[in-house]
């Protein structure tokens, strides 16, 4: 009997914990929406009752929810009470594009040989598909490319690369095709040259693509920063 009332609250612990954890990432991932979308501004202050009030959950899931984001590079604390959503600066972005290259060009060496023809066949598939719409949504748009780096990044074999290639990602997507039109088709292109070289075995080629690739991406971004 003990020993069964011991096991009952050992199940009911963990299932509010795991329930608790849930519902801070749910709240996580909303918010991580909302910025990286621009749906909440850089600058605008969030509150721990504004986002417990607005998802519908106490403040502990809300508070653990602020407290990643802000570890994350997402928000930042004015004050003790104060966090208000980060701006992302032009030395933010070089930074991060910086490391983009040297992981995700390293991510290509590694991939070489390694991603099956069925998967390069469906992403080229993809990437025609998206550039046949004459209006594609940015979520349409980043489905698309992250279908491709996350592909190479996963089969670089290396769970620390894809996982910091993702999360590096998640900072340069504030820059969308919106904000960066030119890099749509160009840098849809690019993937579709770096997927032929994978077919091919050409690691060289694919490498220098990859690095080509993040480079403009950097010199778009650049540019439309010293226009504002």
């Amino acid at each position: 009997m003990v020993n069964s009332t011991a096991e009952q609250a050992g199940s009911e612990f963990d299932q509010a914990g795991y329930q608790k954890k849930s519902l801070a990432q749910g709240a996580y991932d909303k918010l991580l929406d909302l910025i990286i979308t621009r749906k909440i501004l850089p600058g605008t202050v969030v509150q721990e009752r504004m986002l417990s009030s607005m998802l519908d959950i106490s403040r502990t899931p809300a508070r653990e929810a602020l407290y990643r984001l802000e570890s994350d590079g997402f928000l930042t604390r004015i004050s003790n009470r104060i966090v208000t959503v980060r701006e992302i600066s032009l030395r933010d972005i070089i930074e991060i594009l910086h490391i983009r290259k040297l992981l995700e060009v390293e991510s290509v060496s590694l991939a070489v040989g390694r991603i099956p023809l069925e998967e390069l066949d469906m992403c080229e598939q993809a990437i025609r598909n998206l550039l046949a719409l004459s209006d594609p949504s940015v979520s349409e748009d980043w489905e698309v490319d992250d279908h491709f780096h996350s592909m190479v990044a996963r089969y670089s074999g290396n769970d620390h690369i894809l996982k910091m290639v993702m999360d590096l990602r998640m900072k340069t997507r504030i820059f969308n095709i919106k904000r960066v039109p030119e890099r749509y088709v160009k840098g849809h292109e690019e993937h579709l040259v770096m997927i032929e070289a994978f077919r091919r075995g050409d690691g060289d080629r694919a490498k220098q693509q990859m690095h080509d690739h993040l480079e403009n991406v950097r010199e778009s971004i650049i540019r439309k920063l010293s226009e504002i």
